[in-house]
């Protein structure tokens, strides 16, 4: 039989705060953390906004261990001692072959390539830095977390562009479920703004010159933001044996690909996922009552994710609350659906529907009830996760009452 799988603890930093509990104040209240991006080079181009994490908590990690960290494997590492204290954790001899950790990351530690780059091209450097290899690999955040905690169980890195988070703890959880773990520290981080990255993004004309406004008919793209979200995961047996607080449970998973195009959404991908979620989960539609959306901002992702939702829903699409918390922390890529695990989590345990922001006008094809601008009351018991990457690469999350 499979292990039901439990949150016992969160953590996670972004452009809304600097642990859990803010984050989850400013998505309850609307407040979008975007605006201009003050603390990165960026050399010439068109847009610079962002949600940007002004300043770094306070920590103990020692410089030995800094020189060898990428921003992107620093935010994980904050956010997994966050998880940590919140569950009443540790590691030690007695436990460390039973505890792991999977990341997912979306673009990694282009901080480091910067560098070296700009070292070496325009600097007159022979040679980079000894640990850039090191501090960009997809795996070096999950490397970090281990080293940091002594955790000897399944430490890998995942990397999925804008779904990396949910397929991240989705992995975590199958390594529960089938016995190979008791605990896993599982989500996403990822430190996108630096000039190569918001070049490129800006390359594609998708990002947005002033906010990002989901499903509203005068949305203008995507904003990028950086930060990262993470969970401790444990067995219910193991959680319970040991007297822990228990947030929510994760009651199903499901995974997709459109196999359709590179860059361009399709309906039958998410779809599929959202469908896969239920039937892991065992859930009928009509039993979840807030999704999530991954609601980037941009037209076609939309109306699309719209389209889709109606087709697993049917009627009960226009009775469960939805929203997109991308308006308040932005697109923070791999880390994305890490921090919207703190929405769905928290909209179960205060019964708080967190709004879409920055909502001005209805679209006729995202007609759904999106709470708009302002937090709605409203148990909650299941809530749904959607994460939908470039390349058509799906990951859907079902968190359950306890």
């Amino acid at each position: 039989m499979e292990r039901r799988v439990v949150i016992t603890g969160m953590g996670g930093l972004c452009g809304l705060g600097t642990d859990a509990a803010s984050i989850w104040t400013g998505m309850r209240e609307g407040r979008s953390a975007i605006g201009p991006i003050v603390n990165s080079e960026l050399h010439e181009l068109k847009g610079t906004i962002g949600a940007e994490i002004k300043a770094l908590p306070e920590h103990d990690i020692d410089r030995g261990r800094l020189v060898s960290m990428d921003r992107f494997s620093l935010l994980a590492v904050l956010a997994a001692h966050e998880a940590m204290r919140k569950a009443g954790l540790s590691c030690d001899e007695g436990n460390a072959a039973r505890f792991g950790a999977i990341v997912g990351v979306g673009f990694g530690g282009w901080d480091a390539i910067e560098e070296s780059y700009r070292a070496i091209l325009l600097g007159g450097a022979t040679r980079a830095e000894i640990f850039t290899g090191l501090k960009v690999m997809p795996s070096a955040a999950a490397t970090q977390i281990s080293l940091s905690f002594g955790l000897r169980g399944p430490v890998l890195g995942i990397t999925s562009a804008c779904a990396s988070g949910n397929h991240a703890i989705a992995s975590a959880v199958d390594q529960i479920r089938y016995g190979r773990a008791d605990v896993m520290l599982a989500g996403g981080t990822d430190a996108p703004l630096v000039w190569g990255v918001l070049k490129s993004w800006e390359a594609m004309r998708v990002l947005a010159p002033d906010t990002c406004r989901p499903f509203s008919a005068d949305r203008k793209g995507v904003v990028l933001g950086e930060g990262a979200g993470m969970a401790v995961l444990e067995s219910y047996e193991h959680a319970t044996a040991r007297g822990a607080t228990i947030l929510t449970e994760i009651a199903g998973v499901g995974f997709s690909a459109d196999a359709f195009h590179i860059a361009a959404p399709a309906v039958h991908g998410p779809e599929a996922a959202m469908r896969a979620c239920l039937a892991d989960a065992g859930l009928n539609p009509e039993d979840v009552d807030y999704l999530n959306a991954h609601g980037t901002g941009t037209k076609a992702n939309d109306q699309i994710e719209t389209a889709a939702i109606k087709r697993v829903f049917g009627d009960h699409a226009y009775s469960m609350s939805v929203s997109s918390t991308k308006s308040t922390h932005a697109h923070c890529l791999g880390a994305a659906s890490a921090i919207e695990m703190i929405a769905c989590v928290m909209a179960i345990r205060e019964g708080v529907v967190p709004p879409t922001a920055n909502y001005r006008e209805p679209d006729p094809d995202c007609d759904l009830d999106i709470t708009p601008n302002v937090p709605r009351e409203r148990k909650v018991q299941v809530a749904l996760s959607n994460a939908f990457a470039m390349g058509g690469l799906n990951a859907v999350l079902a968190f359950r009452q306890v």
